[in-house]
């Protein structure tokens, strides 16, 4: 066996130094944990909801359905590395946004900046992280929508409504607005899920509702790969709020532990209350109980207790559930909005409890290890007083992000609608995939189809002669 020699002089094994491409600032555990909950945050994306919405959805929208979330991965990048990074995370000049300064440069992708607990990361790490977020805030704002959106409207939609709306949610809670140092929003609860929600629930109005039929009957046409897509959304969280503290350090395990313990808890709620009303235990009641919960722990996973987690997943479990199958249906508000997936009470409800419910519950020793001392009311005496100045905090945030994506996306659908259709044309609506994109999730004999006419064929002479004379 060869044995490697090292330099006496050397304090670290051979691969371990620093050297030109691994300087001594970078740490290389949190460099590695980074982008590995980068890589668990993009598969919630592609392919996680790419198969969810390919599969939620009836047959004829299966394609326009995958390929709305496929798009809204791809179109964001783009939009994130040019411009949209720094309007929300950059250089300011006003208290809402940031500049709109390019991302594409080896200088700023290289920066050193600050990790957990004083590491050091490449900016690279940061700006493509952060990208998964605005993707996946996108695509899920697309559950609204589906089964009658054009899709050029869509292609305008993405990049107007990322630049103009989450850029500035992302800027005055995580970068330096207003609402920076009042908001606990640990990993998205408000800039992702309740944008999403009231963004959605919005455009969703503009857009107006299905073809009347596929409102009416409007089965899934794959529920097994509807439990793939979820399996994908659920273990793709551990990186979603787990890799929120840029470092592999006890905020981190905390906050994995507590995202798995709120899921649970808010699925098996929610399934235990689909089976005390409508005697039945309904797969796709399950996995919108185990979004729900999900969504509910975000804005506060790496900053409460364990035994938070399973109170917040109770109420996700519990609230959503009502709000969608029994307030939705006696609501004329709710009915006159076609939100196809429920997007509004899976996230934005869900969202805006677990941004309250985190006021509540965050521990103040969690909160200095996470942010530092002079920020979320830690001044204040007692745990009661802080978690109610707090939670005003809390509803001020809610109320903003609300109020912004509403306003700002109403005004998208109107500029869209003067340059193409927002919905499509009835024709096209009766029709589906094939339509749209001239492509079919299925190509299934018996599916619309008539088997052909078997065809007669005869041998050529020489082989029938061939066959008479062969002897048996």
């Amino acid at each position: 066996m060869n044995l490697q020699v090292y330099p006496s002089s050397s304090p670290l094994p051979f691969g371990l130094a620093p050297d030109e491409a691994s300087p001594g600032w970078l740490s290389k555990g949190d460099n590695a944990w980074q982008l590995t909950a980068t890589c668990f945050v993009g598969l919630q994306s592609v392919p996680g909801l790419v198969i969810l919405y390919g599969s939620m959805v009836k047959k004829k929208w299966a394609v326009n359905s995958a390929f709305m979330a496929l798009y809204a991965f791809a179109a964001p990048l783009l939009c994130w590395v040019l411009w949209a990074h720094r309007m929300s995370f950059g250089i300011y000049d006003s208290h809402l946004v940031g500049k709109p300064v390019t991302s594409l440069s080896n200088v700023f992708l290289l920066r050193q900046i600050d990790g957990g607990g004083g590491h050091k990361l490449p900016n690279a790490d940061y700006v493509f992280y952060e990208f998964a977020f605005a993707a996946i805030t996108v695509i899920l704002l697309a559950g609204s929508l589906l089964g009658r959106m054009n899709f050029y409207a869509w292609m305008l939609f993405v990049p107007l409504w990322l630049t103009f709306s989450y850029t500035v949610g992302a800027f005055t809670i995580w970068g330096n607005g207003f609402l920076h140092t009042k908001i606990i929003d640990y990993a998205g609860g408000y800039v992702i899920h309740l944008s999403s929600g009231v963004a959605g629930f919005t455009a969703a109005y503009w857009v107006g509702p299905r073809h009347s039929h596929d409102r009416e009957h409007f089965p899934p046409n794959n529920i097994i790969q509807i439990l793939g897509g979820a399996g994908f959304l659920w273990l793709g969280w551990t990186g979603f709020n787990g890799g929120s503290p840029l470092s592999a350090g006890l905020i981190t395990s905390l906050a994995v532990i507590n995202t798995h313990i709120c899921t649970a808890t808010s699925l098996l709620v929610w399934l235990a209350l689909d089976m005390a009303v409508y005697r039945k235990s309904s797969v796709i009641g399950a996995v919108q109980g185990m979004i729900t919960g999900l969504v509910c722990i975000t804005p506060g996973a790496g900053l409460v207790d364990p035994w938070a987690a399973v109170l917040m997943g109770v109420m996700s479990g519990s609230i959503p559930w009502y709000t969608m199958m029994v307030l939705h249906r006696k609501s004329a508000f709710f009915q006159s909005v076609d939100d196809t997936l429920g997007v509004f009470h899976t996230h934005a409800v869900a969202g805006v409890l677990g941004g309250l419910l985190s006021g509540l519950f965050a521990r103040p020793k969690l909160l200095r290890l996470m942010y530092g001392t002079d920020i979320y009311g830690l001044q204040c005496k007692g745990q009661f007083h802080r978690a109610l100045r707090q939670t005003g905090h809390q509803l001020l945030g809610a109320a903003f992000i609300t109020a912004w994506n509403a306003v700002v996306t109403t005004i998208i659908c109107l500029v869209i609608s003067r340059i193409v259709n927002l919905r499509m044309d009835e024709e096209d609506l009766e029709v589906g995939d094939d339509a749209v994109h001239g492509e079919e999730a299925y190509a299934l004999w018996g599916d619309g189809e008539r088997m052909p006419k078997p065809r007669r064929f005869r041998l050529p002479l020489i082989c029938q002669h061939r066959l008479v004379s062969t002897p048996v």
